[in-house]
């Protein structure tokens, strides 16, 4: 066994007994070895989720495990994937002028700390393009006003299919996205909200949090919906406050906390360690 024979196999289904037994089952008959397994029982839905890493032998491709558990899948109705541990997911990361949060995703890329493949930058500004062009990251500018949007919007989804992108990242992408591009990409967009939702939400947020005196602020990382900043959360990282602190004190602090959580989400993310229930997540980290 090498780590190259690694595959990751994720499920949700209706919960019912011998789920457990009939995927170790699976995997043993065909001498794959799990290193590493993780479930969640959601009794209030009576979902069951999990998520698997095992290694197959040399001689059995990936195509034929995926062949062979469609019968599983099927007989517990399963929604499900398998496929290789090591794949980084094509992504695409949206901009607009600030460049903390995209510098943080390249920074991990390039060191190799994210499973991602970084497939393109796209910017409504043309600011953070020298950004991308250190990188090796093809940038493209493409403007959005009331009136293009739609426009815009058809552009990014004709990217999204020549790139062949699962995720989009808004790394600090100062745009509200359509409820049709939205429900086109239902859990492949990932946004970070300055602010420790579900308060503060919409602009200006640290402001917010400034006038009302709160205590502890932070960042949320979470899925894009037609409901703005309403998405369920991923991850969220928070930093204590107090009277001393200015707007300007909170959003340099906030920054920090921004980095650390979009950047977590989008390692779960690609590492296929997260599911939506309802308007909250299963995260297995």
């Amino acid at each position: 066994m090498h780590t190259e024979n690694r595959f990751v196999l994720t499920l949700e289904c209706e919960n019912r007994v011998g789920i457990v037994y009939a995927v170790a089952r699976f995997l043993a008959e065909r001498g794959c070895n799990i290193v590493d397994s993780q479930q969640f029982d959601a009794k209030r839905e009576n979902r069951f989720y999990m998520r698997v890493e095992a290694e197959r032998p040399s001689a059995t491709p990936l195509d034929r495990l995926r062949e062979e558990f469609a019968g599983t899948a099927s007989e517990f109705g399963m929604q499900w994937f398998l496929g290789d541990a090591g794949q980084r997911m094509r992504t695409i990361i949206m901009v607009s002028r600030t460049d903390h949060c995209v510098n943080e995703l390249l920074d991990l890329w390039q060191s190799d700390l994210l499973n991602i493949d970084v497939a393109a930058i796209v910017g409504n500004h043309d600011a953070l393009r020298p950004i991308a062009e250190r990188a090796g990251v093809p940038f493209h500018h493409i403007p959005v006003t009331a009136e293009t949007k739609p426009a815009a919007e058809a552009a990014l989804l004709a990217l999204i299919e020549r790139t062949g992108a699962e995720l989009v990242v808004l790394a600090r992408y100062m745009q509200i996205l359509s409820d049709e591009l939205c429900a086109r990409l239902p859990g492949r967009i990932i946004n970070i909200h300055h602010s420790f939702l579900p308060g503060f939400k919409g602009a200006r947020p640290y402001h917010q949090a400034f006038e009302r005196g709160v205590k502890v602020i932070g960042a949320t990382a979470h899925y894009v919906t037609a409901d703005l900043d309403e998405g369920p959360i991923i991850e969220q990282s928070v930093f204590r406050v107090d009277h001393r602190a200015t707007p300007e004190d909170l959003t340099v602090a906030g920054r920090r906390a921004e980095r650390a959580a979009l950047a977590q989400a989008v390692a779960w993310h690609s590492e296929r360690r997260i599911f939506v229930d309802g308007l909250r997540t299963v995260v297995f980290p």
